[in-house]
């Protein structure tokens, strides 16, 4: 079996990019599409293109571009996209409801085949398609579905407990939504989601560029001051 091409870690995440943008051209019926046009869909600079599509080896054409339907499934394969993924979520809250009940996990090769929850007034809860199974079936299902990718959307204080969890499972890869950073046995892979820095770094760039209209703490105190 012939091993896949060493990949920097930023460049496989614009690969992934790409091919977002890639599959809604194959979707639309686009043929081919030039580097400039696929950059600036992707938001990155032409250059930046060719060097990350230049570990995948030769796939576009001078003065034609690339063949849209061709480059997708390249991208695709690079990724590991060939086969489904199978994905087991915890923490059945506001944000794992909401990251359990998406459709467009699917199209994308990946399938939650397991939900879990610590409360009892959660467990037998139908999300999507599936039912909330207490923590204590995880590694039944780990196990029985061969699931290799663990999302953590739980409050901060339980998340390691349940990155060890998943990990002792058999869970070889986790997308931590909760804040906190988590410790893992090598071998295992974390991304670090957490939306509040994404907010506040999106709040200083705002503030950088002297955007009008921020909102202050003290306007947002209601009138005759602080309760």
């Amino acid at each position: 079996m012939q091993s896949r091409p060493r990949i920097p870690e930023a460049t496989v995440a614009r690969l992934a990019v790409y091919l977002r943008v890639l599959t809604g051209l194959v979707d639309s019926g686009r043929g081919t599409i030039s580097s400039g046009e696929l950059a600036a869909a992707a938001g990155v600079n032409p250059a930046g293109l060719r060097k990350d599509l230049s570990h995948l080896g030769p796939c576009g054409t001078r003065g034609v571009g690339y063949e849209v339907s061709t480059l997708r499934d390249r991208i695709a394969a690079v990724l590991g996209m060939e086969t489904a993924h199978a994905c087991v979520l915890v923490g059945i809250g506001n944000l794992g409801s909401a990251l359990a009940g998406y459709g467009g996990f699917g199209n994308r090769g990946f399938e939650f085949v397991g939900l879990f929850d610590a409360s009892p007034a959660r467990v037998g809860q139908r999300v999507g398609d599936l039912l909330v199974r207490p923590m204590e079936e995880l590694d039944a299902v780990v196990t029985g579905t061969r699931a290799t990718i663990g999302v953590i959307a739980t409050p901060a204080e339980v998340a390691q407990p349940v990155c060890d969890r998943l990990t002792a499972a058999g869970v070889r890869s986790i997308l931590n939504f909760a804040p906190v950073a988590l410790s893992a046995p090598a071998g295992v892979g974390v991304r670090q989601v957490d939306l509040s820095v994404e907010l506040q770094v999106l709040a200083f760039l705002d503030k950088q560029r002297g955007v009008p209209g921020q909102t202050t703490p003290a306007a947002l105190a209601p009138a005759g001051g602080m309760a």
